[in-house]
């Protein structure tokens, strides 16, 4: 066996990657890392007892090119006896109708193609002639399909988050395995990635030792992708003035990174169920709305009120419970769980909680009872002290309206105040090289006022600055890991039918700020607190 091969082995039996009896389907393009894959799991299926097939899609990108790729992978199936799954999408065509990049078009069409094979996807992508149903007779093809992602590939995700702020959920950077669930929730299967402690030279040499070919594709070389200019520029920076094996130490932070996540998830699991306690507000409970009529109103009225009460309830039913947390605990605990603890209160309420809040309420919570009343959050939380409890308490419902879309008008100058997430966003007119982040600076000529300020729905792309391209919100913020009910009421800036600003993200690349031009500058403050 050769030593890559054995390597590979055992990485893959430490995570349990593959297992005995597993129909795997090889996602295979066609360049270094996907073929050395592919050549290396036939090395190694009699050893795990599985059963591959090669998997490729022809994005129809590169004309001749690219189909040269699909017969180049096709033969090398046929060569191996593999099954050949293939198929191919009108890229440009779907980038065009979706308004994104040709680079976000051809990865969402690709993996739509991927789940459809593991059953996810059953209304995805129109099969052609090779692959006539994404099933087989007994279930999905396959259960597993892998992927070629390689240490240099999560070195520089680590590096490109290091760059933007991350916390210890960001450093863990590409999961060995992605969960995928198909259209009703279930898990069908998962795609895996075996050679996230693999280099990408050491998979060279290996094709070159075994005179297999493969494929080249010019625009991995390109400069004007972050990614690229990590890959060729940075990466080898580092290496050679730093730490020549900084691959690998920022492979071993990822690994460190995702195992403390998992401890923490743990532990923070058992204190909601121990030591955070939860209860229905006054507000929430009937026989409060009783009360309605002794204070002269009608029945009619006192009806209507419980009616309104719960239409409201049931616009937003993670917002009807209080928190509290034994006070005297938290603060015997080190820094690290008081964090914790008061996030993962925040996560399952859906308040959106930033590093500063946070610190706010640790520091609220230390000082003697009655010394402050009590201190204002986003989406119109509060917290309390006493003697022996903090008290996260949920807005009341009785008095707002029902929660929903929201959208308003933003003028340059001006500000708006946005009720539904508690906070103020303000737009200013200041010079490019004011002193403000650039990050927070819109191109002011660019600009169609006034602009408007609404929670992002369905459908809605954006293209954040220094990003290879334009991708979903929904995706963006699920990337972050945020609670559906913060997600849900998240804002963003449209000018005109585009969206040029996304709350926690770089301003739109196409309307960033320009040196010598007039800047915008977006400030949002949120009640008790301010924040860019």
């Amino acid at each position: 066996m050769h030593w890559l091969a054995e390597r590979i082995l055992f990485h893959v039996r430490r995570l349990e990657l593959l297992n005995a009896g597993e129909r795997v389907g090889v996602a295979v393009s066609g360049g270094i890392d996907s073929i050395a894959l592919l050549r290396v799991l036939l090395e190694l299926r009699g050893e795990l007892g599985i059963v591959l097939s090669v998997v490729h899609f022809n994005h129809k990108l590169r004309g001749a090119e690219s189909d040269s790729d699909q017969e180049f992978v096709g033969a090398l199936a046929r060569e191996h006896a593999l099954e050949f799954y293939c198929d191919s999408g009108d890229v440009a065509g779907h980038a065009a109708e979706e308004r994104v990049s040709i680079e976000a078009a051809a990865r969402e069409l690709r993996y739509a193609f991927f789940h459809r094979l593991l059953g996810a996807n059953r209304s995805g992508l129109k099969p052609d002639a090779n692959d006539p149903d994404s099933r087989g007779p007994d279930g999905p093809r396959f259960q597993k399909i892998v992927t070629g992602h390689t240490l240099d590939d999560q070195a520089e995700t680590v590096l490109l988050r290091v760059i933007r702020g991350a916390g210890l959920r960001g450093l863990a950077g590409i999961h060995p395995t992605l969960v995928v669930e198909d259209e009703d929730g279930e898990v069908c299967g998962e795609i895996v990635r075996p050679l996230l402690t693999t280099r990408r030279r050491d998979l060279e040499r290996y094709l070159r030792e075994l005179g297999q070919s493969w494929r080249d594709d010019a625009t991995n070389l390109s400069t004007k992708f972050t990614r690229n200019r990590v890959r060729h520029l940075l990466l080898p920076l580092l290496e050679k003035e730093f730490n020549p094996a900084v691959a690998e130490t920022l492979g071993d932070v990822a690994e460190i990174a995702r195992g403390e996540e998992d401890y923490w998830d743990n532990e923070v699991a058992g204190w909601m169920g121990t030591g955070v306690h939860w209860s229905e507000p006054a507000w929430a409970k009937k026989s409060e709305l009783v009360q309605i009529r002794g204070n002269g109103g009608t029945q009619a009225e006192a009806g209507a009120t419980l009616s309104d009460l719960k239409a409201n309830i049931g616009d937003v039913p993670w917002l009807v419970m209080n928190a509290s947390v034994d006070r005297l605990w938290l603060l015997g605990e080190p820094v690290a769980v008081q964090r914790r603890v008061i996030k993962a209160i925040g996560d399952e309420a859906g308040i959106p909680l930033e590093f500063k809040h946070i610190e706010e309420i640790v520091r609220f919570a230390v000082q003697e009872a009655g010394s402050g009343g009590e201190i204002s959050l986003p989406l119109g939380w509060k917290v309390r002290r006493d003697t022996h409890q903090i008290i996260f308490e949920t807005p009341n419902r009785s008095e707002v309206g029902p929660a929903g879309d929201y959208e308003y008008e933003l003028p340059i100058p001006g500000e708006v105040t946005v009720c539904e997430i508690g906070s103020t966003l303000e737009a200013s007119r200041v010079a490019a090289n004011a002193g403000y982040n650039p990050e927070h600076l819109l191109d002011g000529e660019s600009l169609h006022a006034p602009l408007k300020v609404r929670n992002w729905r369905a459908g809605d792309r954006f293209w954040p600055r220094h990003t290879k391209s334009p991708k979903k919100v929904k995706e963006l913020l699920q990337e972050r890991h945020l609670p559906r009910a913060e997600r849900s009421l998240w804002p963003v800036i449209v000018s005109g039918e585009e969206i040029v600003w996304v709350r926690g993200f770089p301003v739109a690349a196409r309307f960033a700020a320009r040196a010598g031009r007039e800047a915008v500058a977006i400030v949002e403050r949120t009640i008790g607190s301010e924040r860019l």
